[in-house]
């Protein structure tokens, strides 16, 4: 009977050691180690933190131009307006808003802004590219495209004709949910006139594509719903900057129904304010 050659059990446990060393380190430099492979960074955060105070964010001076008719009530009631009245939110560094009314004489004006404060969840994914994503939401269902190609407005573009018109529901200037009625999906023009809303093409441009407007914006234009005998006149702002997303609406109600909104002014407005919000958040 063959006897098998006696090994002491400290040489044999350091000859168990020294493989499982050895394969621990073939496998380091193995493929599953990937040395010399990129480091995957996480998508940068977005450049805003915080929100500001919505009903501080539009100077008096600035609401005092928005909503002519508070220039008519006296001190106390003046302030009640221009404190404006905040939108019901669960986190104020993520979602603020605020509004105000103001009724005059010949009409009534309102007014509501709405500020989100966009965060990726996904490491992959900035900030900025998720609030684009929301940005481009809201322009789809305003009807609109930007998939024009960039470079200097053309002739027309400086007439004011890029952009096509929406045919997007009408929305509500306070709640800003939209209106479900079917007649409301035919509540905007491509520029000329309709009868019995807004008179000549010249008063109000369409709802359009915004340059020079954070990083992207467009407007949309909403008078009165087909049918109606209300002179309802609503225009949006909408434009982001970084992974903040801001929308401007702004509408009049005249108080007799043979008053037409001046709808260019309106724009005109709305804009001003979009972008001296855009001046306030990069501050």
């Amino acid at each position: 009977m063959r006897h098998l050659p006696y090994v002491p059990g400290v040489a044999l446990l350091a000859a168990l050691v020294v493989g499982c060393s050895a394969g621990a380190g073939s496998d380091a430099n193995g493929a599953d180690s990937k040395a010399g492979s990129p480091t995957v960074k996480p998508a940068p955060p977005g450049k805003y933190l915080t929100l500001p105070a919505p009903c501080r964010a539009v100077p008096r001076s600035m609401l005092k131009d928005l909503l002519p008719g508070a220039a008519e009530l006296s001190g106390d009631q003046q302030d009640k307006v221009f404190r404006g009245s905040a939108a019901v939110t669960y986190d104020t560094d993520r979602k603020v808003g605020c509004g105000w009314k103001s009724d005059a004489p010949n009409a009534t004006r309102s007014l509501f802004i709405d500020l989100e404060r966009v965060v990726s969840y996904d490491p992959a994914v900035s900030d900025d590219d998720r609030a684009d994503t929301v940005y481009a939401k809201k322009e789809k269902a305003a009807g609109l495209s930007s998939s024009a190609p960039s470079g200097p407005p053309d002739e027309k573009d400086k007439k004011g004709k890029k952009g096509k018109a929406s045919k997007s529901p009408e929305v509500d200037d306070v709640t800003g949910s939209a209106d479900p009625s079917p007649s409301g999906s035919d509540n905007a023009s491509s520029g000329a006139s309709t009868p019995g809303s807004s008179g000549s093409p010249e008063e109000a441009l369409p709802s359009r594509i915004l340059d020079n407007l954070g990083d992207a914006a467009f407007l949309q234009d909403l008078p009165k719903r087909a049918g109606s005998t209300a002179q309802h006149h609503t225009v949006s702002v909408v434009f982001r900057t970084s992974n903040v997303v801001v929308t401007v609406r702004y509408a009049e109600q005249p108080a007799l129904v043979t008053q037409v909104p001046d709808g260019k002014e309106l724009q005109e407005k709305a804009q001003a304010l979009a972008r001296k919000l855009a001046e306030t958040l990069s501050e």
